[in-house]
């Protein structure tokens, strides 16, 4: 009674008194020399069905290692019965673990990895502020500021920025401070009033003050502005500030006037293009004029030690021109540079600096650079301070650019350099 409820358990639905014709783990009662259970008959008729099933059975290939299935009536009765028979336990209806942890595994390697890209936080807090150097407006709109990360191939033989490092970051900025108050149109800083009367901005003067010069790594913060200038200019400002500490890296201002893209003559600032930006105007000076002083006199050539230094034969790359087909204006302070004796470059950095453009360079200029070197020697400091004009004109004569600038021991105090203002 019990091995009928057990057998009755594994196969339910199958009689108990019917033995199963093929039980794993039991011995047919006859086998032949295969191994294959033999029927009983005639021994004709039972040799010719042994033949067609070996040969059913050689035909049909193993999977996974196991038997192979008998393409034959009778064991697929069999087949279903066992697999229909099989018992239903709690194990077996549960999902294959294996298989769901490695799903877990591989989802939290791949999201491991994508936190460690996307971990872009800076360790150092001085980098926490504008990181992207998007820049942002300010001051109720009227000034915009943005930062810079110094970085390595902006630095030069003393690891400091140099002077064209921190005059792009000027330009950079001025050209976003337009982008972001919606008055780009399709020109180089031009709004759309100008790109429909072909118009464009260029430099007339520029003056900048250096406190010092930062490092590789540090991050500056750049504000700029605009104002007025007389009846037909715009002045823009710049101030340059330590990120971290807030002093000053650097002061800057810059006289603007319009010029007509075909013609390349200076034109007019129209009613239209001044009702744009007036608005943005902020009268405030980086630079004060104390008492309109003019550049400090240079000391008489014969009491002063005066050298002369030109270089000839300078000429614009193609990467040196911007959109408007002439040489970006960032480009002459590199020029009237190539002139300056290495003595000077070793051993002081530029303090100041005053530029006065004349006209525009093309690309098939060829300039020569002139400078010339006044040695100031302070009785009461003891230091030296020197005080250099340059000249940059074309070969054939005319005048590019005039400038003035003074230089100081390098370790010296911003405060014991003298500073020129703007004539």
């Amino acid at each position: 009674m019990a091995g009928s409820i057990a057998a009755s358990a594994f196969l339910p639905g199958s009689p108990a008194a019917a033995p199963p014709k093929s039980v794993l783990g039991e011995r047919p009662d006859s086998l032949d020399v295969r191994g294959i259970a033999a029927k009983p008959g005639s021994s004709s008729s039972a040799a010719a069905l042994r033949a067609g099933k070996t040969c059913t059975h050689a035909a049909i290939p193993k999977v996974n290692g196991g038997s192979s299935a008998l393409a034959d009536p009778e064991h697929d009765t069999m087949s279903s019965s066992s697999s229909s028979a099989a018992p239903r336990t709690f194990y077996n209806q549960l999902p294959d673990w294996s298989m769901l942890l490695a799903a877990i595994t591989t989802i939290f390697l791949a999201a491991e990895k994508q936190w460690t890209l996307l971990d872009w936080k800076p360790k150092r807090p001085d980098m926490l502020t504008d990181t992207f150097g998007f820049g942002r407006m300010i001051h109720e709109g009227l000034m915009f500021r943005q930062n810079f990360s110094i970085r390595s191939y902006e630095i030069g033989a003393d690891r400091t920025a140099s002077i064209e490092t921190l005059m792009n970051h000027l330009q950079e900025t001025a050209l976003n401070h337009v982008k972001s108050a919606g008055l780009l149109g399709d020109g180089f800083g031009s709004t759309p009033e100008m790109s429909k009367r072909d118009l464009f901005w260029v430099v007339s003067q520029m003056q900048a003050i250096v406190e010092r010069y930062p490092c590789w790594g540090d991050t500056v913060e750049v504000d700029t502005w605009v104002g007025a200038h007389g009846k037909n200019g715009m002045r823009r400002d710049w101030h340059i500030r330590d990120s971290v500490t807030g002093h000053t890296i650097l002061k800057a201002t810059s006289k603007w006037v319009m010029m007509h893209k075909l013609t390349r003559r200076l034109a007019r600032i129209p009613d239209e293009v001044r009702t744009e930006i007036e608005p943005y105007f902020f009268e405030h000076a980086s630079i004060v004029d104390e008492d309109n002083q003019k550049l400090p006199k240079l000391p008489d050539i014969e009491g002063a030690n005066v050298a002369k230094y030109v270089r000839t034969g300078l000429t614009p790359r193609w990467a040196d021109l911007d959109i408007n087909q002439h040489v970006n204006n960032v480009k002459y302070i590199g020029w009237i540079l190539e002139s300056a004796p290495i003595s000077i470059l070793e051993k002081h950095e530029l303090a100041s600096i005053v530029l006065d453009y004349k006209r525009e360079c093309g690309r098939d200029s060829v300039l020569q650079s002139h400078t010339t070197v006044y040695t100031d020697c302070n009785k009461h400091s003891g230091q030296t301070t020197l005080h250099c004009e340059h000249l940059l004109s074309l070969e054939s004569g005319p005048t590019i650019v005039k400038a003035r600038t003074m230089w100081r021991p390098k370790g010296t105090r911003p405060q014991e350099s003298i500073i020129p203002s703007s004539s």
